[in-house]
């Protein structure tokens, strides 16, 4: 059985708009880029150009790079040349985000891209392509966006983004994870989604279902149900401690069925019940992660599988020196494990 497997990257700053992209962005993606290439491994960095397009228009207004748009693209172009891949990422809120003199002030009306009107997507999903393609052509001349990560993950309400992508040459989603369900400003549910490994034919009206004439295909990042105590490791302590200190401010709402199903958020419930783990290379430690992909492969060998894409996910504003520790002996094992 052969797989390709697909190191991806939300490269981006903290979600309340503030840090400094050398320390959150590029000086960690070069860290992971070097360690990749050690491997033979490649790194697909899940840009969000919403928030790069914000750092230039700064830029434009104040004649001041001080959030490094030179650096951003320069490591773009720079991954391309090293034949990683780079491909779309968008935070909504950023497009009318105003800096205030600290950081930069989203607009929450417009964080969940999904609920958002055909219109303002096609404008959004225009600009961030028509970016990334005249900045990396002159790179690599064949050079295209085909891949997308929602905000938060949220593909939900599916339609009108799913149609938006279709339109603009974006074959495939990368945002489900099965299992996951948040509420609040940007809701999703994938408890039901199609599988937690296989890529499908997604269907433009509910992206957990399959459709075998469906023109998105979902790349979904592997996930495990585990028990709480699975979730317990230093690094992930460590993340949601900072994280109390990077929360959006949230509109007041009433609460859903959705909000209330939420397992990303620890409660009483949490203790008595699975919750997906992700297959994070930052957050999952080598151990962890070698156990996953043994996991994938005794399936795939029950169930005669020739080819698999097993996606997994990090953020370049939490990939610390400590993971480069945890995620060495990973790739050790799949340098000694090519294919199964």
């Amino acid at each position: 059985m052969n797989y390709n497997l697909y190191f991806t990257l939300d490269y981006e700053i903290h979600g309340n708009g503030d840090g400094n992209p050398i320390d959150l962005m590029v000086e960690p993606t070069y860290r992971l880029m070097d360690m990749l290439e050690q491997y033979n491994q490649r790194l697909t960095i899940m840009a969000d150009v919403a928030e790069i397009l914000c750092f230039k228009r700064y830029w434009e207004q104040t004649g001041k790079d001080d959030f490094h748009v030179q650096e951003v693209e320069q490591q773009l172009c720079d991954a391309i040349r090293r034949g990683h891949d780079v491909q779309l990422h968008v935070h909504s809120s950023y497009f009318k985000a105003a800096w205030n003199g600290e950081h930069f002030d989203q607009c929450i009306e417009e964080y969940n891209m999904a609920a958002l009107s055909y219109e303002r997507i096609t404008e959004m999903v225009s600009q961030s392509v028509k970016y990334l393609e005249n900045l990396l052509r002159p790179i690599k001349s064949d050079y295209k966006v085909w891949l997308f990560r929602a905000a938060n993950w949220s593909m939900m309400p599916t339609p009108t983004l799913y149609q938006v992508l279709v339109e603009h040459g974006i074959t495939h989603d990368t945002s489900v994870y099965k299992g996951g369900c948040q509420g609040g400003n940007v809701c999703y549910d994938y408890r039901h989604a199609y599988d937690n490994l296989l890529t499908y034919r997604a269907s433009s009206k509910d992206i957990n279902l399959q459709d075998p004439v469906g023109d998105l295909w979902e790349m979904p990042i592997y996930t495990e149900m585990r028990p709480f105590w699975d979730f317990i490791s230093p690094i992930r302590i460590f993340r949601m401690v900072r994280a109390k200190f990077h929360k959006h401010k949230h509109q007041s709402q009433p609460q859903s069925a959705t909000d209330k199903n939420d397992n990303r958020k620890l409660s009483l419930r949490s203790f008595f019940v699975k919750s997906p783990l992700k297959m994070d290379f930052n957050q999952v430690n080598g151990k962890g992660l070698i156990r996953m992909m043994k996991n994938i492969m005794r399936r795939a060998k029950q169930e005669r599988m020739d080819h698999l894409d097993i996606v997994l996910i990090g953020h370049s504003k939490t990939f610390v020196p400590y993971n480069e520790k945890t995620l060495r002996p990973f790739l050790q094992w799949l340098e000694q494990h090519p294919s199964c």
